[in-house]
This record gives C-alpha cells, sequence and structure tokens, in this order.
C-alpha cells in the first residue's frame, strides 16, 4: 500500500516507479535505490512486529516540504488476534484467495481516491509513523514523533480485510481546502 499511496499522490516521481504484479495486481513500485532501501529496512522490521503481535498502527503522514503541515494521513489500525499467536486457540481458516481478494479492493481504493483528495501542489514529503505496544523497544535510529494529525481536516473510512491472525482497518484523513 506505501507504494501505492506514493505513486498515486506524486510524492516521487512517475519514472521512478516501475510497474510490477502484486498480490494479483498491476501495480507501481518504486525502484529509487534510496527508497527502496529505507522502505525494505522499515518494512522488515514492522514484519517482525506484526508476527509477535507487537504492531498496532501504521501510518503514513504526507506533509508539505515547504511549510511542514500535515496534508494527509493514511492510517492502517491493526487488531492481532492473541489466541492465534499463543496457539491457545485454533487458527480460523480463511482462504488465501479470499484475504487476496480483500487486499486487492484496498489496493483498487487507495488507486480511487485520487478521484476525491485533493490535489496536492506543493512539493510534499512522508514519514511513517509506526505504533507498537508499549513493551515494544524501537531499533536505536528510529525517533518517537508526535502523532501528526490534520487540523481541519476530513477523513474517509476504506475497506479492511483480515487474515487468520490480523485484521486491518484503513483510513485516509485529509486537510480540507481554505475556501
Amino acid at each position: 500500500a506505501v507504494n501505492s499511496i506514493l505513486y498515486q499522490r506524486g510524492i516521487y516521481a512517475p519514472e521512478d516507479f516501475k510497474r510490477t504484479k502484486k498480490y494479483g495486481l498491476s501495480m507501481m513500485v518504486t525502484s529509487d535505490e534510496g527508497l527502496t532501501k529505507y522502505l525494505s529496512r522499515v518494512l522488515t522490521q514492522i514484519s517482525g512486529w506484526l508476527a509477535e503481535g507487537k504492531l498496532e498502527k501504521l501510518v503514513l503522514v504526507i506533509a508539505s516540504v515547504h511549510t511542514n503541515e500535515v496534508l494527509e494521513r493514511w492510517a492502517f489500525d491493526i487488531e492481532t488476534e492473541p489466541e492465534a499467536l499463543d496457539g491457545s486457540k485454533p487458527k480460523v481458516e480463511k482462504p488465501e484467495k479470499e484475504i487476496m481478494s480483500e487486499i486487492q479492493a484496498i489496493i483498487r481504493q487507495i488507486t480511487a481516491s485520487v478521484t476525491f483528495l485533493p490535489l496536492l501542489s506543493d512539493p510534499c514529503a512522508f514519514d511513517l509513523l509506526v505504533y507498537t505496544k508499549k513493551d515494544t523497544s524501537a531499533p536505536q535510529e528510529w525517533e518517537d514523533s508526535d502523532p501528526r494529525y490534520i487540523i481541519n481536516s476530513e477523513s474517509v473510512k476504506l475497506r479492511s480485510f483480515t487474515t487468520k491472525v490480523h485484521k486491518v482497518d484503513t483510513m485516509v484523513s485529509y486537510k480540507l481546502l481554505d475556501e
């Protein structure tokens, strides 16, 4: 989803992306070496926390480079079924095809969101905020951040998806244009 948002919202130039097949969809994925390394490092850490049930939320913040004002906030709330992690309850079997279909629906909604989100006219940068359980230690090079909420915003809830262990709710908030 991160690559789709960065591409669809024009955070990086279109030539910094290449078309690839993921989740049964044709998607744009970054080909920028620095961005690829950064995302790989962050997503590897997040995957570990997800597998341990320590990840609670991932937020992609888009802010103006000039003013640092937050313009969009893409939130992915993650609920983990504790019994599925500790083995005390059998995992609910959900067909992989169904999970894939739900992921495809979210990616399609991200793509369709450009029809209702305001145009980002300023150059923008992004930041990833990772919310974990309190007892989780973060890599030393990571730093704490405020939640980067948007003043005067509108929010749109996107589709959710569930796996055998996790439920992910997605929402995008964006700054309302000054009238």
